[in-house]
Parts: structure tokens; sequence; C-alpha cells
């Protein structure tokens, strides 16, 4: 499959890319919060099983997509499906090379790693839920923006600019103040002593997971970048006027006629955020197909008991996990095309912020936030403001 070494080419602004990644923030906090919940409180303890469920419902997220371009833009699914498909083919295709068949093998590697660079890092982080605090396991997770920066580097060449590593190190050191300073210093009431030895089983185990699967997680990105996302820019064409060969979706008479086109020269941009959409989707239908294979097994060596929910809230709140997971992950895959590894993670740090705010409103913790907790939280935002600035001043420049 095609790779770029060129650089990063990458772009803060638009209204489409802000308002998802808005949405992306809010639905990792729901589904953290909601995932724990099951396990914690509702003693639903299955991870795995968790896992499973919440990563097969990406499926959902191509259907949905192209119902809504079809009810808003009166695209036929048809056409979108014929686009993706001669865009998947452009794409994975070597460079300069002419040829008309599909290249399912390179598809079926590129499915393979996507699947599992992102379910490796997605079950540790359903592991540790149940053993770690929410809090600790959410400013650990979102350290892969060090390591993403580090792998960016070293992968598509880029130099040591001072900015960009100052912005990263600080959302690093944020993410660690949060952890390692955010305890209160004054003695917990016995009730809140056992409340959280009851949630928290293991604490140093689940920040261990995490960490794991901080690296694994700043791996996936990288490569994501550099093997699946597409080369051109779908936001600049999403916030554009209308014009020139992107004004419409062509026919199917078209896209075969363009088959016989290199990419350089027939290059088809599908409509915003609709090609990662369809990746996340194959992402779930792998799931769904190959990880299901270790429930049976588990469950007959005795190594793990399986049990599905029982009860309307377990059931509901799985459902919220799952909904909230497709929106996270959809429009992380989106922005991961579109902004790369560097600016994506350290973004998703401002999640640390976010779920302060929700543990003090729906977990009554208001109590543990200190002052190195909000100083660790202002320099994530400081950091993210700082990279976003630099990108944007890059863009317009003076």
């Amino acid at each position: 499959m095609a790779t770029r070494h060129g650089g990063l080419h990458i772009q803060v602004g638009g209204k489409a890319a802000v308002t998802l990644f808005a949405l992306s923030l809010v639905g990792f906090v729901a589904e953290s919060q909601l995932t724990q919940y099951v396990q914690t409180n509702l003693g639903y303890r299955q991870p795995y099983l968790i896992f499973y469920i919440v990563h097969s419902s990406f499926a959902i997220t191509l259907p949905l997509h192209l119902v809504l371009l079809a009810i808003t833009a009166g695209k036929s699914p048809r056409e979108l499906w014929s686009l993706l498909m001669t865009t998947l083919r452009q794409h994975l295709s070597p460079p300069g090379v002419r040829s008309t068949e599909f290249p399912r093998r390179r598809l079926a590697w590129l499915l393979t790693f996507l699947t599992i660079a992102s379910n490796i890092p997605g079950l540790l982080w359903f592991m540790a839920v149940s053993l770690a605090p929410m809090t600790d396991i959410t400013a650990l997770w979102n350290t892969n923006a060090f390591f993403a920066y580090l792998l960016s580097v070293r992968v598509f060449k880029l130099k040591w600019e001072p900015i960009r590593l100052a912005a990263v190190v600080l959302a690093t050191l944020g993410a660690t103040v949060v952890v390692y300073g955010g305890s209160s210093s004054k003695p917990d009431a016995p009730e809140a002593v056992a409340h959280r030895a009851a949630n928290n089983r293991a604490p140093l185990a689940g920040d261990l997971l995490t960490l794991a699967g901080s690296v694994l997680y700043a791996m996936y990105q990288v490569f994501y970048k550099l093997y699946a996302a597409l080369p051109t820019d779908p936001e600049e064409l999403f916030d554009a006027e209308p014009a020139g060969p992107y004004t419409r979706i062509p026919t199917e008479s078209e896209l075969e006629e363009d088959d016989a086109l290199e990419p350089a020269q027939g290059t088809i941009v599908p409509p915003f955020g609709l090609f990662p959409n369809m990746l996340t989707s194959f992402i779930g239908i792998c799931t769904f197909l190959l990880l299901w294979i270790p429930i049976p097994i588990l469950q007959f060596l005795g190594v793990a008991h399986f049990a599905l929910p029982t009860t309307r809230a377990q059931i509901l709140s799985i459902v919220g996990i799952s909904l909230t997971g497709v929106t996270f992950n959809a429009g992380f895959m989106i922005l991961l095309g579109i902004w790369g590894p560097i600016v994506t993670s350290v973004g998703s740090l401002l999640t640390i912020a976010m779920m302060f705010v929700s543990d003090m409103i729906f977990g009554g913790a208001a109590g543990s936030v200190t002052v190195w907790s909000l100083l660790g939280s202002g320099a994530i935002v400081v950091a993210f403001c700082v990279l976003a600035y630099d990108i944007a001043k890059r863009k317009h420049p003076a």
C-alpha cells in the first residue's frame, strides 16, 4: 500500500473538524463514565464482552453516514459506495501503476492491521477501567501524545521543532501532574475509602495496563496516518465554496471511465469523513467476525466466565457505551486523517479536564480536585492552544 513520507500536512481550522472534535471529546467522556458505571455500580464486570460489543458496533458507522448523506444531500448510497471503492482502489494501488484489478490482498492486510492495532489498546483500556480510578486512566491513556510525537518525528522524518516539542512535553507533564499531584491532602472519610477500594481493586495493575495501551495507541495513530489516511485534505473541500470537480459525486459511468486513470490524474475525493468512516465500519465487521473466537475457548478452559447482561440498566448502559464509542472513534479516525497524530493526540488530552468536570457532577468527586489537578488540566489546555496557534500561523503567515 502507498505510503507518504513527505511530512504531515495538517490544518486546525474548519467548522466541520472543530464540531467533530467537540463531539468526540463528549463521546469519550460519556463512554468512560458509562463503562465505569456498568462495571462498578451495576456489577457487570465483563470487560472483554463489553469491549467486543462496543467495537463490533463500529460497523454501523458507514451505514449511518450513508443514510445521513441520503437524507441531507440527496446522495445515492449506491453511488457513494462506488465512489468509496474507486477511492480505495486508487489509494491502495502502488503509485504510478495502472490497474483495474481491486487490491484485495492489500485491503486484507490493511484491515487486519487496523483491527489488531485498534483493538489491543482498546481491550487494555476496558480491562483497566474496573481496576483503577477513571481520572488516572484518562490521564495515563492520553500520554500517548508524547509517544505519538516521537514516532511521528521518526516515521515522517520531521524536524525537532521547539514549539511543537514544548507543547507536547507541557501536555504530557500536565497529565503527569494530574495523576500524581491530584490526590487531596485531607484524609478521606471511611465511606469514601471503602467505596474507592470496592471500585478500584488493583490501581497499579490498571495504571500499567493503561500505559501499555497508550504506547500501542500512539503507534496505531502514526501508522494509520501513514498507511490508511487519504493524502488529500477533505476538510478544505468541505469548508470551501462548491466549485471545480468537487461540486457533485461522479456517476457510475464516470467512475468506470476514471478507473483507467492514475491516482495523480484522476484523484476522487469522497464527502467529508466518509472514507475513514468506511474503515471504521470495516474494523467493526472484522471485530465481530474474529474476536468472538476467544470467548468459548476461555469459557471452556475455565479461564474466564462470560455472562450476558441481565438487567435493563446493564443493557441500556452497554447500548450507551456502544453509541458513545461509535461517536468518539468515528470522529477520532476522521480527525486523525486531517490533523495527524500529533495534534489529534494532544487535543484528546482535553478529555482530562472534561473528566474532572464529569467526575464532580456525576461522581461526587468535587472534594478530590486540588490545585495540582487544576494546574495540570490548565497546562494541557495551554499546550493544545499553543499547538493550534502554531499550525494556524504556518497556514496563514503574516
